[in-house]
């Protein structure tokens, strides 16, 4: 009887055997198209997950406040504008002004004072006029001793009139008529309070004498002319 007992116990503890094997028997892998079995993957920890794979990446936040934004290009890109011309009525006024200008008689005995009306704008064209005024008379009896004298150049620094002029054989004077010559020019430019010296140049060059008589001083000062 109690071999019997044992007997069934050792039947009934191998059957538990057997079916526990059953239960942990891996499950059989698919065949796929070619006849080759995929190994299944089982997990032997259930529901328990590997962390390290599925971490989350860390979020990237953008500082909106500090992030300049794109300036729009302008579609009508902006174009220079053409300065208007100027109305002849903003041209500078010309001034006038009457002078003395002077010339000698028809016997070159002496310098005669004419009035003379000169219009400019500069200082440099006033200077200018009046050297023209010094080569034009109205009068016969007023004789121009600059009439055959050009006049190749005027400038004008600190006081200083400088003329450049040119000077043909046919505007040779004597030796009175090369005096009263300068002495016409230097009261005509003298008459101007700015004006402090004249320098005459013959051709741009310093001559000892504009006409071989009389000296000629570089420059002539308003003191020197009153001499």
């Amino acid at each position: 009887m109690i071999n019997k007992r044992l007997g069934y116990a050792s039947i009934a503890a191998l059957l538990l055997v057997v079916i526990a094997g059953c239960g942990d028997k891996p499950a059989a892998a698919p065949v796929n198209e070619g006849g080759i079995a995929t190994p299944a993957v089982v997990s032997g920890a259930g529901n328990n997950t590997d962390n390290s794979d599925n971490t989350a990446p860390e979020e990237v936040v953008q500082d909106v406040e500090n992030t300049p934004e794109p300036t729009p290009e302008s579609s009508n890109p902006a174009t220079s504008e053409p300065s208007p011309t100027p109305s002849p009525s903003a041209a500078v006024e010309k001034q006038s002004q009457s002078i003395e200008v002077y010339y000698t008689d028809n016997q070159q005995m002496d310098l005669v004072a004419a009035q003379a009306k000169i219009s400019f704008t500069s200082d440099l064209e006033k200077y200018t006029e009046a050297y023209k005024a010094l080569q034009t008379s109205e009068k016969q009896d007023q004789v121009s001793l600059w009439g055959k004298i050009e006049l190749k150049s005027l400038k004008v620094e600190d006081g200083q009139v400088i003329i450049d002029i040119h000077k043909p054989e046919e505007a040779q004077l004597g030796a009175g008529g090369e005096a009263m010559a300068i002495s016409a020019l230097t009261k005509t430019f003298f008459q101007f309070e700015e004006v402090k010296s004249l320098d005459v140049l013959v051709d741009g060059q310093q001559v000892e004498s504009l006409m071989g008589h009389v000296d000629l001083e570089h420059p002539i000062t308003r003191e020197s002319a009153s001499e």
